[in-house]
This record gives structure tokens, C-alpha cells and sequence, in this order.
């Protein structure tokens, strides 16, 4: 399922429990920043990692592990609330949502592999499995680093003016503390700037015409704000979805 090759790199679902916590290890190196350095046996790890299918992906020479996130398959948009996500969004419009869905969290690369290719393999792998299990909905919390909205205000006008989600699948406010950009923010985004400060991650989301909640919950614990982002896989653009399955093969 998860077993693909490219280049330089596999991506294969862990086995094992040096798996998960090599995966936990990176997870914690990657969000932690320069303080990870400071418990080199330090891990991140929660209550949701033993629901959840790990995927790594690794040198193929070294046998590095560079990438990893986790996935969760729910049966329908009824399950939903057993996602991660629920703990921080109200997710009752999206209950009703049918087929196949899937929460893809905790996506992270190692802070020194800076290949693009290493993304490139993540996602074709992950196109193979929404391909062979017939997923219609992709969903999870994208997020940006550090808690200052601030920083990232055209990158929030330009989610509000162009990537809002559906109004029957919009997310309801459940966090005690939250940024409702599209509600605040009346500035014109700067494109160039906006670009510039989105994550890598979520601009994926939006290249397959994914769509995000009105707004960011503020996270102290993970030092991130993040935002609801849904990819409804019928609706990716069929260019995209050509390339993606092209690179899954």
C-alpha cells in the first residue's frame, strides 16, 4: 500500500516499535526547533499515535528517516469526531459527508533534508492509498510556526479571499483561543508575501483545491496556529490529480 520507491527515497508504513518512535523522534526534532537539542531521547507521541497508521520515509542508501506523518481512516464524515482535529474544531457540518475519509497529521521533515523530491514521494505515496481505498476526503490541521498571527497576515487575507471551505462544510469555532482571520482581516493580500510565509504543506493542500476553516486556533502547546484544511479528492483539479498518480506509479 505504502510500499513505493523513487530515486534516493521509499516510503513505507512503520512496523515496529523502533518504527513509531523513530518517527516520534523526528516529529519532536522538527516541531521542537533549536530546543531539541536539549534531550537528544526527547519524543513526540500522544494518544492518537496508536489509532494511527505511520508513514515513513527514508534514504533508501542510509536508511534515514527524513519524513513522517500519520494517518487515521475514518468510514464517513460520521466518524469524524474520533479525529485529532475534533479536539480543536467543531466538526458537525462535516458529519454528513460520505464515503471514505481520511485525518493525515503530524507531517513533518527533518530540518536538514531540504530535498523537494522528499516531498514529491510522500504525497505519491499517499496518492496511491487515497487511489486504492477509494478516500473522498482528506483532511487535518496545517499549521504555521510560532503563535504571533501577525506574522502571517497576508498569508490569512489571501486563505480568507481565496481557500475558504464550503459553507455547509465549515468548521464551527470550538478552541478557547482562536484568530478569526476572515472575520477580522480587511487588508488585500500581497500574493508574493503570502507565498512566502504559507507552509509548504498547506500549499500543497491548496495546489489540489483544498480549503480551510475561517479560523486559526491558537495551539501554546505544539507552538503553532493552525487551520482546518480539507482536500475533497473528486474535486482536485484533473491536471494535478494526473501528475500526482503519475508520480505514484
Amino acid at each position: 500500500m505504502f510500499g513505493l520507491q523513487k530515486g534516493r527515497y521509499r516510503a513505507r508504513l512503520a512496523g515496529t516499535d523502533a518504527d513509531l518512535r523513530a518517527a516520534q523522534r523526528l516529529r519532536y526534532v522538527a516541531f521542537a526547533g533549536d530546543s531539541a537539542q536539549d534531550d537528544s531521547a526527547a519524543i513526540d507521541a500522544d494518544s492518537f499515535d496508536d489509532r494511527c497508521s505511520h508513514v515513513l520515509v527514508e534514504e533508501v542508501a542510509s536508511g534515514r528517516l527524513v519524513c513522517c506523518f500519520r494517518i487515521l481512516p475514518l468510514a464517513h464524515g460520521g466518524e469524524i469526531t474520533q479525529s485529532y482535529s475534533a479536539q480543536y474544531y467543531e466538526l458537525s457540518p462535516l458529519a454528513d459527508f460520505e464515503g471514505p475519509i481520511v485525518e493525515m497529521g503530524r507531517f513533518c521533515i527533518h530540518p536538514e533534508a531540504q530535498d523537494p523530491d522528499i516531498l514529491r514521494i510522500a504525497w505519491a505515496a499517499l496518492t496511491r492509498y487515497v487511489d486504492e481505498e477509494e478516500v473522498k476526503l482528506l483532511f487535518g490541521c496545517a499549521s504555521f510556526k510560532g503563535t504571533d498571527a501577525g506574522a502571517y497576515l497576508d498569508a490569512f487575507a489571501m486563505l480568507k479571499e481565496r481557500h475558504l471551505g464550503p459553507k455547509r462544510w465549515l468548521p464551527r469555532v470550538k478552541a478557547p483561543n482562536v484568530f478569526r482571520f476572515a472575520a477580522r482581516l480587511k487588508r488585500k493580500p500581497d500574493a508574493r508575501i503570502a507565498m512566502r510565509r504559507m507552509p509548504p504543506l498547506l500549499k500543497s493542500y491548496l495546489l489540489m483545491g483544498g480549503w480551510v476553516s475561517d479560523h486559526a486556533v491558537v495551539d501554546d502547546h505544539m507552538n503553532t496556529l493552525h487551520v482546518f484544511t480539507g482536500v475533497e479528492v473528486g474535486a482536485i483539479p484533473p491536471a494535478r490529480k494526473r501528475l500526482m498518480r503519475a508520480a505514484a506509479q
